[in-house]
């Protein structure tokens, strides 16, 4: 488990503890949150927990040996890549929030894991990269983001027909808080309105990025290396009641769906055991008591950060990155009460305008990662700049 402490991690173990004849936790890991992570080490008792702070895991290791846990705790960045890709792992579920999940969800990748990314970012950042390394070891890998595991749900098991009946496929969005707020009033939106979302329960950053319509670009960058498509392929439609979770429009015209609660343990279920089904302790979909569905266009002028996504998919190979670290940064800089709400899509467009990736920078997982420190480097700029305006 890369990222056990966040709203994945803990619906996985959720849905691993209604099945203990079949799983068995081998490794946690968590970025800071050594309470949360100590109280799933006594419940769920695996071999390693893993935190990246030095001082922290000695915290976790003294309190875990006080409680008489058995638990070895391991230390820095190299730790989550190396348990990811330990030859007794059979699944990595990779839900590391942002950047940082790329190289363990590589790691896993190249070891031939069975992998469950719900870390969008490590697809959005990696790119055909990532793709090869999933081929190139062997991997399974299966989209775990209620969107893409809609689709994968609704086409068929033998991927290589995909493109034999596929003319495109829709991910839906709830709108976020703001839907129907005229953006002309963002500029006073507050962090903690901004993550009040009104259908999940998420971490702030993915929250953030839901109100933003920022988390919809990069499903929409995911879904294109996913399921190999072209940009004009994905398509985005608002559909505020979040109970078709995406679309597949056949080219005869048929359009398949995938339906069901907002709830992230139905993916998460259907993940650990494709391609069987296991119950996931989500409610039942009950149609007769769902309110009416709606859609609604996907406005520019409402949400321009979506629209940012078809953009970098038509640059540079690595555009996607640079989108992704901007984002982040951007991002961080809202949460900590610095940036306003409505620059937030100003910083990533200046970002992908101005940062172009050079040769190499996509070749490898360090290229990648100078890619996206020289972005979030032009995005601290901007956001520094943005700020003395004040």
């Amino acid at each position: 488990m890369l990222g056990s402490t966040g709203s994945i991690g803990t619906n996985t173990l959720d849905v691993i503890a209604r099945h203990p004849d079949r799983y068995r936790v081998f490794a946690l890991s968590a970025m800071s949150r050594v309470d949360e992570l100590l109280a799933q080490c006594l419940t769920h008792h695996p071999r390693f927990a893993v935190l990246p702070d030095a001082r922290l895991a000695a915290d976790l290791r003294q309190r875990l040996s006080d409680a008489g846990s058995r638990t070895e705790v391991l230390d820095g960045l190299q730790a989550l890549s190396d348990t990811a890709a330990h030859p007794e792992v059979d699944a990595v579920m990779a839900a590391i929030v942002g950047a940082a999940g790329l190289a363990p969800a590589m790691a896993a990748a190249r070891a031939g894991k069975r992998l469950l990314l719900a870390n969008k970012e490590a697809i959005v950042l990696g790119g055909a990269l990532f793709m090869r390394t999933v081929e190139q070891g062997g991997a399974t890998l299966l989209p775990i983001d209620s969107e893409h595991s809609a689709i994968f749900q609704c086409l068929p098991e033998d991927r290589t027909t995909w493109h034999e009946r596929i003319d495109h496929i829709v991910l839906t969005a709830s709108g976020g808080p703001f839907r129907q707020r005229d953006p002309a009033t963002l500029a006073d939106v507050t962090p903690d309105q901004a993550c009040a979302h009104p259908n999940w329960v998420m971490g702030r950053k993915i929250s953030v990025d839901s109100a933003t319509m920022m988390n919809k670009a990069l499903e929409v960058i995911e879904a294109r290396w996913l399921f190999n498509l072209q940009p004009e392929q994905v398509k985005v439609i608002i559909h505020p009641q979040s109970i078709i979770h995406s679309m597949v429009v056949c080219k005869d015209n048929s359009v398949l769906a995938q339906l069901g609660t907002p709830d992230m343990r139905v993916p998460i279920a259907y993940g650990l055991s494709f391609p069987e089904r296991i119950t996931s302790g989500a409610s039942r979909l009950d149609l007769l008591a769902t309110p009416g569905l709606s859609f609604e266009e996907a406005d520019q002028r409402r949400f321009p950060g979506l629209h940012l996504s078809w953009q970098a998919l038509r640059a540079a190979e690595g555009s996607t990155a640079v989108l992704n670290a901007a984002n982040e940064e951007a991002v961080a800089a809202f949460l900590s009460h610095g940036l306003r709400f409505d620059q937030i899509c100003q910083v990533n467009r200046e970002a992908l305008e101005a940062v172009h990736p050079q040769a190499g920078e996509v070749d490898s997982v360090e290229g990648l990662l100078t890619l996206d420190a020289r972005a979030r480097r032009h995005a601290q700029s901007q956001i520094q700049r943005l700020l003395s305006q004040r």
